[in-house]
């Protein structure tokens, strides 16, 4: 491949999605019956995107696979073993994704070999590993963003939940108190999402009664109530008060390694990961839960959430510089018609025009394509150099530095 192509992509849709942004994002006249979640660009063989080249529309593991090199660049090619190592996404996220983990390479290898052997199909709904990568990922919110992320310090969640449960007994509270460090996190972790079926109902009743009483004080116990709406007795309704809550504004970001716990809330945001569909669910959802696999994968360190923030380089583009070797995000916002110029030496790269007008142009061919809202690009290695002009603010997904 050796020019700049158009990319088709596929929408995913699960019912925490959205009817609408999607839909009007990508330009259809109509809502869709089912909500619309994900749109992915990239080339995980459950959804790959397509590209058109020389006027045909083909898959892009296709196009990758018929030569490495000139899409992904020679040493990515050889990093990556001729795939594409990231996934990019838009997330629009109406009601809250499951409470989740996402495992190592090492976990996942393992898994997705023990599921195999088994024979469990790939597309069954107790399939926990559906390919053998990991998948650390990135997300920088479009609009407010409302998500939780990795445990929050003991003496945080005593003094949360010690307000809800003012006149009902916890015992896995207590192991808590008795042990306020990481092994007592596990334990009352484990003690809650293990908790039998009656006891933990009345544990739920409690909360969201107990909870009404101080839903002004902290914004985790107005979430204590939504999610016991949505999803009524499920222990993920405790979440947001043993969990860091967290508000983005649009363009603040987070990364989420691999082992981290964390649920989305609500919001627009893009998403950036190693091209895994890896997940390991322990509640507020419907889909399948295996609570002894999540806690094999879970790390139970209390941290501070901490948001990215980006600082702005005098080529307009703002970069999220995150551990992971797979990917990078960066921010590319253009106005009165600014001119943003790639990089003399890059990967391959991926870019969507969230929002405004511009244009694409080879500068060795001089070729150009026209950017607006909803379209994608990719951008092979073997385009020696290009130029985006316009008043545009553009997404751009590319392979991440060697660690």
């Amino acid at each position: 491949m050796q020019q700049i192509g158009i990319l088709r992509n596929p929408v995913q849709k699960y019912a925490w999605g959205s009817r609408t942004f999607l839909q009007s994002f990508l330009g259809m006249p109509e809502p869709w019956r089912e909500p619309a979640a994900e749109l992915w660009m990239g080339g995980h063989p459950k959804a790959p995107s397509k590209v058109r080249v020389n006027g045909e529309w083909r898959s892009l593991i296709d196009v990758i696979h018929a030569d490495p090199s000139s899409v992904l660049g020679k040493e990515a090619a050889g990093r990556f073993a001729n795939e594409l190592p990231f996934l990019l996404k838009v997330l629009a996220v109406e009601r809250p994704l499951s409470i989740q983990v996402h495992p190592h390479r090492e976990q996942a290898s393992a898994g997705y070999d023990r599921e195999n052997r088994l024979n469990i199909p790939l597309d069954a709904p107790n399939r926990n590993y559906r390919d053998a990568n990991c998948k650390p990922e990135c997300l920088c919110a479009v609009s407010r963003f409302e998500a939780m992320k990795g445990f929050r310090a003991p003496k945080d969640i005593l003094k949360l939940m010690d307000r809800v449960f003012a006149s009902y007994s916890l015992p896995e509270l207590d192991l808590l108190r008795g042990e306020p460090n990481d092994e007592g996190l596990k334990r009352f972790f484990t003690g809650l999402v293990t908790m039998e079926s009656d006891r933990r109902m009345r544990m739920i009743g409690e909360a969201v009664k107990g909870g009404e009483r101080v839903i002004d004080d902290d914004r985790a116990y107005y979430w204590v109530r939504a999610l016991n709406r949505e999803y009524p007795g499920d222990v993920g309704v405790l979440s947001p008060l043993f969990l860091n809550l967290l508000d983005l504004s649009p363009g603040e970001a987070i990364y989420v390694p691999a082992g981290e716990l964390h649920a989305y809330l609500s919001g627009v945001a893009m998403e950036i990961m190693a091209s895994s569909d890896n997940v390991l669910r322990g509640g507020l959802t419907h889909k399948h839960v295996d609570i002894s696999e999540l806690l094999k994968n879970v790390h139970f360190t209390a941290a501070a959430a901490e948001k990215l923030r980006p600082f702005p380089d005098d080529n307009f583009e703002r970069i999220y510089e995150t551990p992971a070797h797979e990917f990078r995000l960066s921010r590319i916002v253009l106005k009165d018609q600014e001119t943003f110029k790639s990089e003399m030496k890059r990967s391959v790269e991926i870019l969507l025009c969230m929002k405004g007008k511009g244009v694409i142009k080879e500068l060795k061919s001089g070729r150009t394509l026209p950017l607006e809202k909803g379209v994608s690009v990719i951008v092979p290695s073997a385009v020696p150099r290009y130029a985006v002009s316009g008043s545009v603010t553009l997404y751009k997904g590319t392979v991440g530095t060697i660690p």
